[in-house]
């Protein structure tokens, strides 16, 4: 589907009862940004569900929006990255929506000069809750648009923006910007862990990754910078940035989180996510357009283009700060700690691993991202529930033997499991 015109956008905007009550100054760019979240979190567009024509409609936009920009092709004979949803990824098969066609949505600033050969990616995932049911916070409101105007198309608009505004510069020595909207990560970051399995430059060439989750919603200039402890370098950075701009900036955190910047951060790259706070809308059917704060996300917009040009720009290296895993809650605990951090986007007849923590019982076993756990002791494991059980039937201290797939060959290890925090 096409995008509209600014100018019949516009006008429609002002005669509509629900737009958002704005600034009459409103910049351009905050316009553009308000026109792109209107589109994705209109009705027409389903709550962007997986499975629905909404969301295929979304993506076509973005892609449009790229080409609009001049942005390179991210994917194989285009914008778009596709592929089928496992049925056997836990929260989709939760779901009832394993086995559905999506896409990313993919484009590319060429680098130039000595840095070129390295990226910087810019992401934010454009998909949300469809009618409701899994992940809403609306449990009366089955079958109702969950419209998702914060979440995210706010931070997918802000993304384009920033696509926009890096477009316009230049420089004889900057890496390679590629932005990403990520599919599917309502059901368990699924289209971010896709791309870095099949990245537009490989994951050894990407010098950072920045995402854009729920950035619509700005109060006072605050604004959060999660994953600022993921190297050495960001809060600095990011002060410097900050200086022209004046924001409240609350810059803490790993990696780890329930955003896509987790699927980077698991394979070694420093990470940051922006966000501008939470609000009683959040997955409820009442995150509307009309409660997007333009003004502030056209700020976040500008704020984060400079702080991305500064590290498309930087010569000297970012030194990576690991991490371990957060805990995973349950009524009867987790139990004993392996540290090991599961694929959410398949259980191929056991539990594929994203990454595993330095120094935890998992990497002194010899275990690696990308092997396959099928046994534990005397459980054997299909699927992360059964993977969730055996460690909770175990006590930190226990000596186990682990049984893997890595490739073709099945291995056997013995790890020693430990105390989560200790």
């Amino acid at each position: 589907m096409r995008h509209k015109s600014s100018v019949v956008f516009l006008l429609l905007l002002a005669l509509s009862s629900g737009a958002a009550a704005q600034s009459p100054t409103m910049s351009t760019a905050a316009t553009r940004i308000l026109q792109d979240v209107s589109f994705l979190a209109d009705d027409a567009r389903q709550g962007r569900g997986v499975g629905t024509a909404g969301l295929d409609a979304a993506a076509e936009y973005i892609a449009d929006r790229f080409a609009e920009i001049g942005l390179a092709w991210g994917a194989d004979g285009g914008f778009l990255q596709p592929f089928t949803i496992s049925e056997s990824a836990p929260a989709a098969a939760h779901a009832g929506l394993g086995s559905v066609p999506v896409r990313n949505v993919v484009g590319i600033i060429p680098g130039k000069g000595a840095l070129k050969g390295q990226a910087v990616v810019v992401g934010a995932h454009y998909d949300h809750l469809g009618y409701g049911g899994f992940g809403s916070l609306d449990p009366d409101s089955v079958d109702v648009v969950h419209n998702g105007a914060d979440d995210n198309a706010s931070g997918t608009a802000v993304m384009i923006e920033i696509a926009r505004t890096l477009r316009e510069k230049s420089g004889d020595n900057v890496r390679t910007f590629v932005f990403v909207a990520f599919t599917a990560e309502e059901l368990g970051l699924i289209g971010s862990d896709y791309y870095v399995k099949n990245p537009a430059l490989g994951n050894d060439s990407t010098f950072a990754m920045v995402n854009l989750d729920m950035v619509g919603r700005m109060v006072e200039n605050r604004v959060a910078a999660f994953g600022a402890e993921t190297a050495e370098e960001f809060p600095s950075l990011l002060d410097s940035i900050n200086a022209d701009y004046q924001l409240t900036i609350a810059a803490s955190g790993d990696g780890f989180g329930r955003s896509d910047q987790q699927s980077f951060f698991t394979q070694k790259i420093p990470v940051l996510h922006f966000f501008t706070g939470s609000h009683e809308d959040y997955h409820r059917t009442s995150d509307d357009t009309a409660l997007i704060n333009a003004d502030g996300a056209a700020t976040v917009a500008s704020f984060v283009a400079d702080l991305t040009w500064a590290l498309a720009t930087r010569r000297a290296p970012l030194s990576f700060v690991d991490a371990e895993p957060p805990t995973m809650t349950t009524s009867g605990g987790y139990g004993a700690y392996l540290g090991s951090i599961p694929d959410m986007t398949e259980s191929p007849n056991g539990v594929r691993l994203s990454g595993v923590r330095a120094g935890s019982p998992a990497d002194d076993a010899g275990i690696e991202a990308g092997d396959i756990l099928i046994r534990i002791g005397e459980f054997t494991i299909t699927d992360l529930y059964e993977m969730t059980d055996a460690l909770r039937a175990h006590k930190p201290g226990d000596r186990v033997v682990i049984r893997l797939r890595r490739g073709a060959e099945v291995l056997e290890v013995e790890a020693t499991l430990g105390r989560r925090g200790g």
